[in-house]
């Protein structure tokens, strides 16, 4: 994730109530069926501190992981792939300072070859997944995984073959509990059928709603936590730049997402026009509008939703938490309805690996 807010100081930042967000954000629990730990009702995704969005200020980054303590933000979200492997190891002294303190989500399933650093394959294997768990247990200095999630699923693997897999690390008390990414809602039964599913990691925001054809109806029925990625359309949806190909550096891939370059971008950047109206009626950003229609996404399907924006700077993280505390109005909600289905571009150049792609 990234650095995804307009950047306002939040030592008493506005909530859109007028009350300033100084205390801790609420809490929930994980899955299935709410039975699960409790955790914030905001999450912190830490793949940005490694790789993708360029430099890292690594003593920002970890005051930041500080910051979404003392905001309450105890779901900590990484992935193997994640700077390939060197995620999980920055996260790891502050894993064994506070492991008591905050659920650890990791992930598998996307392939990685040093020589060729380009190439992604997907692997669901029982072999890989006992070889990428042992992985991430080391690299993070944990005997136990609170949330181990399949990163992206091989239809040519059973899910029978992966999710069995999976539930033997929770038997053998390497896994607590397990997670999907990026499954359709019959893949999501078909997997809770083998052993009950805690999360359900998939992108969902104001210009990304694919998952509400089938995945969202299925993690309700099933009381199935919804953790949505990139809930800020990876920083577009805050205003924070208007064409990646132009404002971003060399280093950031969004400079290679369809939906942020060339005319794409411009005509996403004139669909924040309704954000920003009600951000200002609020007294807030336009990040933390975006945040607070994913976080009542909860009561719009009647499910767990707990987001997980990332940053690497305290302030932007004290600001996504205040999210939590705004509440938009019908009118509001109907304002901002239509956006998705307005977007240009995919999320990614290439969709096979999403949901999307196997959709009926």
């Amino acid at each position: 994730m990234t650095d995804t807010t307009a950047g306002t100081d939040t030592t008493g930042t506005t909530d859109g109530t007028g009350k300033t967000g100084t205390g801790k954000i609420d809490t929930v629990r994980l899955g299935p069926g709410r039975n699960g730990p409790e955790i914030g009702v905001q999450g912190f995704g830490a793949m940005g501190i490694s790789e993708f969005y360029g430099a890292t200020d690594e003593a920002a980054a970890r005051d930041t992981l500080d910051a979404a303590l003392d905001a309450g933000v105890t779901l900590i979200d990484t992935a193997d792939i994640y700077g390939n492997g060197t995620n999980e190891e920055f996260l790891a002294p502050f894993v064994a300072a506070h492991r008591d303190e905050i659920v650890l989500a990791t992930k598998f399933a996307i392939e990685r070859d040093p020589e060729r650093p380009a190439h992604r394959g997907i692997r669901n294997d029982r072999a890989y997944i006992r070889q990428a768990v042992e992985g991430s247990l080391r690299r993070l200095g944990t005997d136990t995984i609170d949330l181990y999630y399949m990163h992206r699923r091989d239809p040519a693997v059973p899910l029978a073959e992966s999710v069995g897999a999976m539930a033997e690390l929770v038997a053998e008390g390497k896994v607590r509990h397990l997670g999907l990414s990026e499954v359709t809602g019959p893949e999501l039964r078909e997997a809770f059928a083998v052993h009950p599913i805690a999360a359900l990691q998939s992108e969902w925001s104001l210009f990304s709603r694919d998952v509400e054809r089938s995945a969202v109806a299925a993690a309700a029925d099933l009381g199935v936590t919804f953790v949505p990625y990139s809930p800020l359309g990876r920083g577009f949806l805050t205003g924070a730049f208007a064409d990646a190909g132009k404002d971003l550096s060399d280093g950031d891939f969004r400079r290679h997402q369809p939906r942020f370059t060339g005319e794409n971008a411009e005509r996403n950047a004139a669909l924040l026009d309704p954000v920003r109206k009600i951000a200002a009626a609020h007294g807030a950003t336009p990040a933390q509008i975006a945040l607070a229609w994913v976080q009542q996404r909860a009561t719009v399907h009647g499910l767990t939703v707990v987001p997980i924006p990332g940053t690497r700077k305290r302030s932007r993280l004290e600001e996504n938490a205040a999210a939590t505390r705004i509440t938009l109005d019908a009118a509001e909600l109907a304002a901002l309805e239509p956006l998705a289905g307005l977007v240009a571009g995919d999320r990614y150049p290439d969709m096979s690996f999403t949901s999307v792609a196997r959709e009926a």
